[in-house]
């Protein structure tokens, strides 16, 4: 009888629960920022690559943000906060889980810092808290030239803004502002005003929850080479060049990365590897950077989150 019961479509729906797939089933709303020059979904394609569909298969309600693809940690974060705003109010979820990769981790961390009730977790991906080495070398052309500087922002905002457009965000762009934001001056004041998850000492841990009841984690990668089919790997290679003798994914030191509770910085990945770009031409020889966001989305849940 039980198994004629369970070879009717009509019954099936009584044995659900034996089968269904909950690993990255959160109590809270994922919800993914991306970094500079990005997006989130042109025509189809997306930026956080198979991403979202890897969380939702297993039962995470998960939303892609938009924000300007070049402007300041402030002025994205605030940008953030309303869409959070808006997906609270949608879901009737009291918080969410920010992850953000790249500039979207201080991007979070913002957000998390001034409204900490609508944040139950912040995590970053390779985000730059203590600075950018290339935001650094950048700026110091643009202090040295700033005519040069002046038009090669108009250039990228030019580019960043058309990338806007037919993605769909309508944001202003700022990419002088943004260079400052990811530099390590730059960093350095947004730190002293928004120092939740930070490390105290230089490549440290921190509290895996902070003061302000957030819980905060990170990861990184550290292989600026990694897959002989991806036409991004030449360009990760050559501005690693600029972090020798340090860890690095190729635009993030390791030990920048680092906040809250660090899950690894040494990831086989470079700064694209971490969201699944180039299209998924990732190294063969690492945990897929799918599967990451798997398992810190199983991790979320069973902190209950």
């Amino acid at each position: 009888m039980l198994l004629s019961a369970i070879s009717l479509p009509a019954h099936a729906g009584w044995f659900d629960w034996l089968f269904k797939d909950t690993y990255t089933e959160t109590r809270y709303p994922i919800v993914l920022s991306h970094g500079l020059f990005g997006f989130d979904d042109i025509a189809g394609y997306n930026y956080w690559y198979r991403i979202p569909e890897e969380l939702r298969r297993s039962g995470a309600e998960v939303y892609v943000t938009q924000v300007a693809a070049a402007n300041s940690t402030e002025v994205r974060g605030e940008q953030l906060a309303r869409q959070v705003e808006a997906i609270i109010a949608a879901t009737g979820a009291e918080k969410v889980n920010l992850i953000g990769h790249s500039h979207g981790g201080p991007t979070v961390r913002y957000v998390a810092s001034v409204y900490p009730d609508y944040v139950a977790s912040a995590t970053a991906v390779a985000g730059p808290h203590t600075g950018a080495r290339m935001a650094d070398v950048l700026l110091g052309i643009q202090e040295a030239l700033p005519l040069a500087g002046d038009v090669l922002g108009s250039i990228v905002n030019a580019a960043t803004g058309f990338l806007d457009l037919i993605s769909g965000g309508g944001y202003e762009q700022d990419s002088l502002a943004a260079l400052y934001s990811l530099s390590t001056p730059g960093s350095t004041e947004f730190n002293s005003h928004h120092p939740e998850g930070l490390p105290e000492d230089a490549c440290g841990h921190a509290p895996e929850v902070a003061d302000n009841g957030v819980r905060y984690y990170s990861w990184s990668g550290a292989k600026p080479l990694t897959n002989a089919l991806d036409i991004s790997d030449a360009g990760m290679g050559l501005l690693a060049l600029l972090y020798l003798g340090e860890k690095n994914d190729g635009l993030v030191s390791s030990c920048s990365s680092h906040l809250g509770l660090v899950i690894r910085d040494d990831y086989r990945m470079n700064h694209l590897d971490e969201v699944n770009q180039i299209a998924g031409l990732v190294s063969p020889f690492e945990t897929n950077p799918a599967a990451v966001f798997r398992q810190h989305a199983n991790r979320l849940k069973n902190r209950g989150l």
